[in-house]
Order: C-alpha cells, then structure tokens, then sequence
C-alpha cells in the first residue's frame, strides 16, 4: 500500500487514494504507531464521491473514525490537486459532517495553502463539569464534531495531560470529545493547546481552533466578522466568524514524504 504524509501546522495523516479497507481500525493504529509504524495522528482515505468532487474520511490513532478534521481537509486538497487527481482550485469535499468547500492557494503550480469553509460552530452554553478531583467550567462547541473549550489565565500551567484524558471520556460527553484549553492574549488573538478525541495531544487541531474562536466570539473575547488568529504548538491558523456563525479557516497544506508499506 502507497501512502503520503502530510502535516497542517504537525497535525499528521497519512493519506490514502481508494476504498477505505475492512481492517482500518487495526491498520491505523499500527501505522499511525511512532515508534513502530509510520508516525501519525491517524489515516485519511480519499476516494470519489457522488454528490462532491471528492469524499474524504479520517480514521484517528486508536482506530475510531472522526467526522471531520480541519487541518486534515486542507492536506486534502493539495493531494488531490498536486497529484493531478483535480485541476480545480475550487473543491467541494463530502465528509461525515457535511460538504465542506475548499478554495486552495497556490505557489509554483502547487498548494500551499487552503481556506475552508467549515460550516456552524455551534455554541452551547457555559458549563460545569467534576473531572477528577477538579471542577472545570468550559464551554460546549459542536462544529461537525463535539469540543469543549477551557479559558485559562495561563496555558502553561493548564493540565492538558492530566484532565485532558478524563474529560475527552466524561460522562457529559458519550460520543467523547475534543478538548481545548485557550488563553486570550489580544483582542482578536488566542493561545490553544487541545487534547483530541482518539489521538491525545497533538500539535494542532483545525475544527478546535474553529470552536475556541466561536466561544471566544460569544464570550466578547474576539470580534465577529474579524480574523482571529489561533496560535497552536504547530502554527498560526486565521479563523472568522461570520455573522451567521459559520467558522471560516485559513492555514498551510505540507506534504512531508511519500511511503509504501506492506500490510
């Protein structure tokens, strides 16, 4: 099996071209395995789709399926763009939460960048949950796929490894969910550290960059309309908000090597 690694902001996949396989789940948790597989936050299968230009799906490190995955979905267009699979700089992607448009930028014949049209950022409210020993206020976000953000004082001393595991499998939370801790710095200008739903930390999270924007939004922290600049371990991302409350990003697409394996 041929893949390709690819990276938005070291948020990692290897990325395949066909039919997701019957063993997926044991598949992507041996390869995705750093030390003893290829290395990655998980796999994502590329195949073509009926009522899009292409269907994407995304199988995370323990081998559970993801509905979507922001910086996932921008490496997607650039693979079927630079491998000649599209000459459209437009795209319209099936995922399990919807359609979602891509509008790819391009440096030397190939893609560099990518905004997305991510679709609502669903805004609950405020609420308080008993993780371990500590009560922990966040705020419910649904953008395809469920997050609950944490505004701290201080990132560094957020417990993102330590709550981060107990709150992705709380209670409140059946499905799991996607963990962020956020830090306003600016007006217009956030901090974000996430623990992801099937993968642990990773250096960056695309739809939770999404969701802590949102909330940021609804608390008065940022400005609806106005980019908001996400800074996470791997990178910037520009997210807005639209008066509509649909989240728009904008970051890198990166291909770090092609592989083949034998399964």
């Amino acid at each position: 099996m041929r893949f390709t690694k690819m990276q938005g902001l070291g948020n990692d996949y290897l990325y395949v071209y066909g039919e997701v396989p019957e063993n997926i789940a044991e598949l992507s948790r041996k390869l995705s395995d750093r030390h003893f597989g290829a290395g990655s936050d998980g796999m994502i299968y590329i195949s073509p789709s009926d009522i899009a230009d292409f269907r994407m799906r995304m199988f995370n490190a323990d081998g559970s399926e993801g509905k979507m995955c922001g910086n996932g979905i921008r490496c997607v267009g650039k693979y079927v763009y630079d491998k000649g699979y599209t000459d459209k700089t437009c795209l319209r992607i099936e995922t399990l939460s919807g359609i979602k448009t891509l509008k790819m930028q391009l440096r030397c014949g190939k893609v560099s960048g990518v905004t997305v049209g991510m679709g609502p950022a669903e805004v609950g409210d405020e609420m308080e949950i008993t993780a371990g020993d500590s009560k922990v206020t966040g705020t419910p976000v649904s953008v395809g796929n469920p997050h609950f953000v944490i505004f701290v004082d201080d990132l560094e001393k957020a417990p993102l490894y330590s709550l981060g595991p107990v709150i992705e499998k709380h209670e409140s939370f059946p499905e799991g969910v996607n963990v962020e801790f956020v830090q306003v710095v600016g007006r217009d200008e956030l901090r974000m550290r996430v623990w992801e739903r099937g993968s642990g930390v990773t250096m960056a999270c695309g739809t939770g960059a999404c969701a802590s924007a949102a909330a940021a939004v609804k608390k008065g922290f940022c400005s609806p309309h106005a980019p908001v600049t996400v800074a996470l371990d791997g990178g910037d991302l520009e997210i807005s908000i639209t008066g509509d409350g649909e989240a728009i990003m904008t970051g890198p697409a990166v291909t770090v090597y092609e592989g083949e394996v034998i399964i």
